[in-house]
């Protein structure tokens, strides 16, 4: 029987998105389901429900579970595809840990999961646990395709791709979204239908470089003629603000459109959150502290939701956008499918961006594997900023190989939300903080 490991199960919402697209196809829906997780109660209630969810699908897949390290080896062995979305250190304390001791320094942030201080330690705890699945890999599973859906994503998918000898790809929802939203916001619906498109960059910072109609028109100079005038309706005062502010001041200023959010984005560059102008904060309502708000809806509300589909309200599925399933299936039927992947810039894919970076382009996949796809020069502008991004993940990357401290504090000295705000002295007094606070949950830096 063929087998696809789950590591990270305990997330029960994307284990069931991403397992029950994999139900929804018949290449893949009698299969074995392997749950792994270092969470008993949580890895408990995933397999119950995923459980559940396969008997309403026809009880064609085998569900296994596997708790803790012990049982890792167990999981992977065997299996053809490795998802992976685990999250060390969980919102607590890690999360609060990341938001709460740079608010002593200034320091403010969004989401912290992706660049900035936040995603440098998410990295920094991570990157280990990450390189232990690929040693126990190249034993059980060398062979195995491994599917990143962790944050922060091209750190993480970056250092898989450089160091480890596994298959990796890394995957995010903005990609397949991003030119339908920007449409819907602006009032374009009419040209979703047979749209074109090419995005290219890095994760969270692809660029909508060309988008055009069925009939091959261009729509960019509408696009930016209306987001223009959204931004500047929503600027009046008493306006109602939008949310989505700061990647539409993108499009002004830079020329074109991101696939990751107004909130994801605002902490990616020097330009918005800053202590010196805090009416940048209302003018492009950024909402600071955003994640750690999500995280704690997201546990209030998971007690309800738990009880709903152990009770069988939600065991039906529709699939979903998420590439996971389409890939593994495109794979195994040899049938080709395009994804927009996070894959390492081998051979140039994107020619003004190092050949060391995680660029996420367009991909080819088919029995033979991922193919990324040669996309030439970004706009330089587009390259700058998505360079500003990738200084700091491949620094954190090699604090992460060397375990040298000072690549960490040059990381977050390049970071150009935190270089902007605070001067060298204080970024080394925060970064010894956080490392301190964390604890056990970050390796020895020396």
């Amino acid at each position: 029987m063929n087998k696809i490991t789950f590591m990270g199960a305990g997330s029960t919402v994307f284990v069931r998105n991403v397992l029950g697209d994999c139900m929804c196809s018949d290449a893949l829906k009698d299969w074995e389901y392997a749950l792994y997780d270092i969470d008993a109660t949580r890895l408990e209630e995933s397999f119950e429900i995923i459980s559940a969810m396969n008997e309403t699908k026809g009880g064609h897949a085998r569900i296994t579970k596997h708790l803790g390290v012990e049982n890792r080896k167990e999981a992977l062995r065997g299996a053809r595809f490795v998802v992976n979305a685990i999250q060390v250190g969980l919102y607590d304390p890690c999360t609060i840990i990341d938001f709460e001791v740079p608010k002593k320094y200034g320091l403010r942030q969004t989401i912290g999961d992706t660049l900035g201080i936040g995603g440098i330690m998410r990295a920094l705890r991570t990157i280990p646990v990450m390189d232990d699945f690929a040693r126990d890999m190249r034993e059980v599973c060398p062979d195995a395709l491994f599917l990143n859906y962790t944050n922060p994503m091209a750190m993480l998918s970056g250092y898989m791709q450089r160091y480890t000898g596994i298959e990796t790809v890394g995957l995010c929802h903005s990609v397949q979204v991003c030119s339908e939203g920007l449409l819907k916001k602006l009032g374009m619906e009419d040209k979703l239908e047979g749209r074109r498109e090419l995005i290219a960059g890095i994760n969270h910072m692809g660029w909508l470089l060309e988008l055009k109609d069925k009939d091959g028109n261009d729509l960019y100079p509408e696009v930016r003629r209306r987001a223009l005038e959204k931004n500047e309706s929503a600027m009046k005062d008493g306006a109602e603000k939008h949310d989505d502010m700061v990647r539409m001041d993108y499009i002004r200023r830079f020329g074109y459109y991101c696939t990751e959010s107004s909130e994801h984005n605002s902490e990616y560059n020097m330009f918005y959150i800053k202590s010196k102008y805090p009416e940048l904060i209302e003018r492009y309502n950024i909402p600071l502290d955003e994640y750690p708000r999500r995280c704690v809806n997201q546990i209030a509300g998971w007690a309800k939701e738990r009880d709903e589909l152990k009770t069988g309200k939600h065991l039906d599925h529709q699939r979903t956008k998420e590439y996971a399933s389409y890939i593994m299936e495109s794979i195994v039927t040899n049938t080709p499918y395009e994804i927009g992947g996070n894959v390492l810039n081998k051979g140039g894919l994107i020619e003004n961006l190092p050949q060391d970076a995680c660029v996420e382009v367009p991909c080819l996949v088919n029995g033979m594997g991922v193919h990324p796809c040669h996309v030439g020069r970004l706009p330089v502008q587009c390259a700058a900023m998505n360079m500003t991004n990738i200084n700091v993940q491949l620094l954190t990357i090699e604090a992460a190989v060397t375990h040298k401290k000072e690549h960490i504090y040059q990381a977050a000295m390049l970071d150009p939300h935190t270089g902007s705000e605070l001067d060298m002295d204080t970024i080394v007094r925060m970064v010894d903080d956080l490392i301190e606070t964390h604890g056990s949950w970050l390796p020895r830096y020396k």
